[in-house]
């Protein structure tokens, strides 16, 4: 066999044997919403030539309540922010977590592949149906920087550095909570209590965050049953419980989440028109001084019932 017949012949081996996934990638591409979820993330290569000493994973809002694995010889560090829409992680609300995880100090050859790996929960009110997770890879002279997420309508095989993505899969059966959202501001866990028939008013329950750059306030809304509504709060005055309304509305500030219940700031629908009747939905409204209206529904909880719960789906991980 001449030389040149076994060079072609080498390359087309060498070819054969490169692994299948040229991009970072997770080795897991399905989770369910609300279920837990274990993150492999596949890093094939360095930068060009060179050998990655830190590797950056950015994690969309839908996945919470994350714990990443320690890497031997790696530096592990974390970044926390507030969650867009609070979890309820076995009992516990979660309002916050980490949004970003940091390996580094490590040593990643350009010729070798590694995993880095995390666990956590898809939340319950994740509504998407990929979500993105943003990876950069740190050499000694540069970046790959696997971030770039699809426009509407782009297929992501279009890109040329696309992010690592996770298909989320509906459990069957599963009730996924409201959220609303009205520019910077999201609602969820939007509520009220069944009444008896000549009640005059009732109070009305939300949990708001401010996702945003800027305060915002809220300064009413509209309830389908009611003449109008107010927002209100009820606080302890030398041992007596006082409630009043507030006129100027109530302010959330930036990466604020502030819930509206019982015993607290919350609203009151005036003029009922009609009794609320437990299990039903009924339509209303938030209005916000920036962000606007947002149209909601109110769940009805039985008379002096805590807040209606959907099924989380949520499965432990190990």
């Amino acid at each position: 066999m001449s030389s040149l017949k076994i060079a072609a012949l080498a390359a087309v081996l060498s070819i054969g044997s490169t692994p299948a996934f040229a991009h970072a990638t997770f080795e897991k591409s399905e989770a369910t919403v609300g279920s837990g979820y274990k993150g492999v993330l596949r890093v094939p290569h360095g930068c060009g030539k060179e050998a990655t000493h830190t590797v950056r994973v950015q994690l969309p809002p839908e996945l919470v309540a994350v714990k990443p694995m320690p890497k031997a010889g790696w530096k592990l560090e974390t970044k926390t922010g507030p969650y867009p829409v609070p979890f309820n992680n076995h009992g516990h609300e979660l309002r916050e977590g980490v949004r970003e995880i940091i390996w580094s100090g490590g040593n990643l050859p350009d010729e070798h592949y590694d995993e880095f790996v995390f666990a956590g929960t898809v939340a319950p009110s994740a509504t998407a149906d990929v979500l993105y997770v943003p990876v950069t890879q740190i050499c000694a002279n540069g970046q790959q920087a696997w971030t770039e997420i699809p426009l509407a309508g782009q297929k992501a095989g279009a890109l040329q550095n696309p992010a690592p993505s996770i298909r989320l899969i509906k459990a069957q059966g599963q009730q996924q909570p409201s959220v609303y959202t009205a520019g910077a501001m999201t609602v969820t866990s939007a509520w009220t209590r069944a009444t008896p028939k000549s009640a005059p008013v009732a109070g009305g329950f939300v949990t708001i965050t401010n996702t945003g750059k800027e305060s915002d306030t809220l300064i009413g809304g509209s309830f389908a049953n009611a003449g109008s509504v107010e927002v209100h709060e009820m606080s302890m005055d030398n041992g007596v419980m006082r409630m009043r309304a507030l006129t100027q509305g109530l302010e959330i500030k930036p990466g604020q989440t502030i819930e509206l219940k019982p015993g607290g700031y919350h609203l009151m629908f005036m003029q009922l028109k009609a009794p609320n009747v437990e299990g039903e939905r009924i339509k209303g409204s938030l209005t916000f001084r920036k962000a606007g209206n947002v149209e909601i529904d109110f769940a009805v909880a039985p008379v002096g019932g805590p807040m209606p719960t959907a099924p989380s789906g949520h499965e432990h991980h190990h």
